[in-house]
């Protein structure tokens, strides 16, 4: 009982205060700088330092807690208790209900790993997007996501209608947000795509992003009460920026101009999980740089996505923290899956890897390194089935006691794989259907 109010209090939401806008631009090889509202590190100091008590002391504790519910979701299924599970611990919490629409908000209560503890807009009121245009970065319409997503109060944002929303401007998100696409067909295309910047509490659910452009260089509104000027962006489909308690679950994202999904500058106790990623090179850079030392504290769980056809590599990439990598199916990739440098952490449990036919592009892993430090890295495949010729290197601790705690989860069987993965991506939902 005594650990156990340990690990909640660890584990425990952290609010974070509303910080003034920081932009982020590209820097060569996925790597980012400060733009230039900010002449000097303060507030990313200060915010680093906010960002510790968002860490949890233990995280193989909590790849522990990954492992034991996707096993029980299994065993539920396997018992008969769940009619239309299919052990996807996330998908067996909510999708089973034909009134789903009637009860969005307990998507909030499904999440696991890292950012299990992200409620979005749950204790909000539902926001409703009528309109797709984006016409004013500064002086949003109502009724458009940009003017739901900078609200100070907490909203849970849904669509009237099936929509295409090509962003002028960075689409920079307040904390305490649901974007919810289900029962509608969303895209956030052919423009600017979403920034979750020095803010907490996100969940983003459904949406199809894509063709994400770079901008910047102009005035954006981040809240109802301020603006910015605005350097240029990436153009990332999905911008995670010193953000914290966040949830990307189940969206389509595919052909941006940077990454699909990046995470630095301290980003911590974050979930990926029931993604599709096809037709892009650079998928994911969770870490800012090799010496940005601040992202120790980074701890991501990457769970039950799809990484398919088209991709080249960084499926994720990452820096100094701890990743969670689990139950994913890999059918593509071009150079490699998973890379890292600067000493990350990467547990490796339960994913199907398929290596394509290029005989030297085999190794699931790849170390960006300029000495012979790698080798003690801790890097670990546990369960894991490898197609193809298939192989991952592992390093460091290996099974000792760095992951003692994470590695009861026997090695899942590709067609389990398969099976938590086969709805990877935006649903089609409908009312009064089972989605």
């Amino acid at each position: 009982m005594v650990d156990s109010l340990r690990f909640i209090t660890l584990c425990s939401l952290i609010v974070l205060a509303n910080c003034a806008s920081v932009n982020a631009v590209s820097s060569g090889e996925g790597e980012h700088e400060l733009g230039n509202l900010v002449s000097n590190s303060t507030n990313a100091d200060r915010f680093a330092m906010e960002q510790n008590d968002n860490v949890v002391d233990d995280p193989e504790m909590v790849a522990s807690m990954v492992e034991m519910s996707i096993r029980n979701s299994t065993k539920r299924r396997q018992l008969g208790f769940l009619s239309c599970g299919t052990g996807n611990q996330i998908d067996d919490c909510w999708r089973c209900d034909q009134n789903w629409q009637r009860h969005r908000k307990r998507l909030a209560e499904c999440a696991i790993g890292f950012g299990r503890n992200a409620i979005g807009g749950r204790d909000g009121r539902y926001y409703v997007v009528t309109n797709p245009n984006d016409d004013d970065a500064v002086n949003p319409k109502p009724e458009t996501l940009r003017h739901a997503v900078i609200q100070n109060k907490p909203l849970w944002i849904v669509f009237k209608r099936d929509m295409i929303i090509s962003l002028k401007q960075e689409l920079i998100m307040n904390s305490f947000k649901t974007i919810d696409a289900r029962g509608v067909d969303v895209h956030i295309a052919n423009g600017a795509c979403i920034t979750i910047q020095y803010v907490t509490n996100i969940i983003i659910h459904g949406l199809h992003i894509h063709d994400c452009k770079p901008t910047g260089n102009a005035m954006v509104r981040s809240t109802p009460s301020h603006y910015g000027f605005r350097t240029m962006a990436d153009g990332d489909g999905i911008s995670i920026f010193g953000g914290s308690h966040i949830w990307i679950d189940h969206n389509s994202l595919s052909n941006c101009a940077d990454g699909l999904i990046d995470a630095i500058m301290g980003s911590t106790a974050i979930t990926i999980s029931n993604n599709l990623f096809t037709h892009h090179n650079e998928v994911m850079l969770l870490g800012h740089s090799d010496s940005y030392t601040r992202d120790k504290v980074m701890q991501v769980t990457v769970a039950y996505n799809h990484f398919g056809e088209g991709l080249v590599q960084r499926m994720p990439r990452c820096r100094h923290g701890y990743f969670h990598v689990v139950n994913n199916d890999y059918t593509h990739w071009e150079m490699y899956a998973i890379g890292g440098s600067a000493n990350p952490t990467i547990n490796s449990e339960g994913n199907r890897y398929l290596a394509p036919s290029n005989p030297n592009a085999k190794e699931v892993t790849k170390r960006v390194v300029t000495n012979g430090k790698w080798k003690h890295w801790n890097w670990r495949s546990e369960g894991d089935l490898m197609l193809n010729g298939a192989y991952f290197t592992p390093t460091g601790a290996g099974a000792g006691a760095n992951y003692a705690k994470a590695s009861s989860l026997s090695a899942q069987p590709s067609s389990v794989v398969a099976t938590l993965t086969s709805n990877a991506g935006a649903l089609s939902c409908r009312r009064g259907k089972q989605c």
